[in-house]
C-alpha cells in the first residue's frame, strides 16, 4: 500500500473507480480550467512545473500555537506554507458548496491525520508538498471549483487496460491518471524536457509523443490514441 492510499478515500467519489483501500485556488464563480482535452506539451508551454511561493509567506494557522512537527514544517518553508494559505480557501470554498458538510469537515480531519503520517517517508518535505497538491485538487474535483477536462485517452504496450491522463493547468499543476479502475492524482514535478507528474509510487513523463508510466510498479509505455 502507498502512502496515497489513505488520500483517496473520499478522493474519488465523483471519479469513475478508485485504488483499492485507498481515499487551492480557482474561484468557484469562475473556473479556470476549460473543459477540453489538453495535452501535457501544452501544459508544459503553459504553465511553470511549480508555483513559485513569496518568500514572506505564512500559513493559515498561528505557526506560535502549533507544536505539530509538520505544522512547524510548514511554518518554516514558504512553499508549504503558500499552499497551506491555497488549501485553507479551496477548503472555505468547497464547505460553502457542500450539501454534507459534515462529512466534509471529517474527510479534513482525515487528510490532516494522513499529512502527519508523513514522518515515515524518507524525504518528509516532499511527502508534505505532495499531500497538499493532492488535497488541493481533491477538493476542486470533488465540489466542482474547477471545470473538468475531458481525460486524454492513451494506447499502451499493455493494453489489457485503458489508460487515461486528465490534465489540471489550475495552480497547483497535477494530473489524474487512470488506468482500468485504479486511480492516483499526481502532481507536476521539474522536468529538463517534456512534461514530468511524480508522486510516491506513481510517475508520468510526455516527451515527444509518448508517455512513459510508473503506475505503482507497472510500466507503461503509452501514445494518445489517435
Amino acid at each position: 500500500m502507498t502512502r496515497s492510499s489513505w488520500l483517496f478515500a473520499s478522493a474519488f467519489l465523483l471519479l469513475a473507480g478508485c485504488k483499492p483501500a485507498a481515499e487551492p485556488t480557482a474561484p468557484a464563480s469562475a473556473p479556470a480550467s476549460p473543459a477540453t482535452s489538453t495535452t501535457p506539451a501544452q501544459l508544459d508551454a503553459a504553465a511553470p512545473a511549480t508555483a513559485t511561493a513569496p518568500q514572506t509567506a505564512t500559513p493559515s494557522f498561528d505557526c506560535t500555537k502549533s507544536p505539530s512537527e509538520f505544522e512547524q514544517m510548514v511554518c518554516n518553508d514558504p512553499v508549504l506554507a503558500a499552499l497551506d494559505r491555497q488549501l485553507a480557501d479551496t477548503f472555505a470554498q468547497a464547505l460553502a458548496r457542500a450539501s454534507d458538510k459534515a462529512t466534509l469537515q471529517a474527510s479534513e480531519r482525515g487528510w490532516i491525520k494522513g499529512r502527519d503520517e508523513c514522518w515515515k517517508a524518507d524525504d518528509k518535505p516532499a511527502c508534505v508538498r505532495e499531500a497538499y497538491i493532492e488535497r488541493i485538487v481533491d477538493l476542486h474535483i470533488q465540489q466542482g471549483l474547477v471545470v473538468i477536462p475531458s481525460a486524454v485517452e492513451y494506447r499502451c504496450d499493455d493494453n489489457s487496460k485503458p489508460f487515461t491522463a486528465t490534465f489540471y493547468n489550475d495552480e497547483p499543476r497535477a494530473v489524474v491518471l487512470t488506468w482500468g479502475n485504479d486511480q492516483a492524482i499526481v502532481p507536476a514535478a521539474v522536468s529538463a524536457s517534456g512534461a514530468r507528474y511524480a508522486a510516491d509510487g506513481v510517475a508520468f513523463w510526455e516527451h515527444q509523443g509518448e508517455a512513459r508510466v510508473d503506475f505503482y510498479g507497472n510500466k507503461l509505455v503509452c501514445k494518445p490514441a489517435k
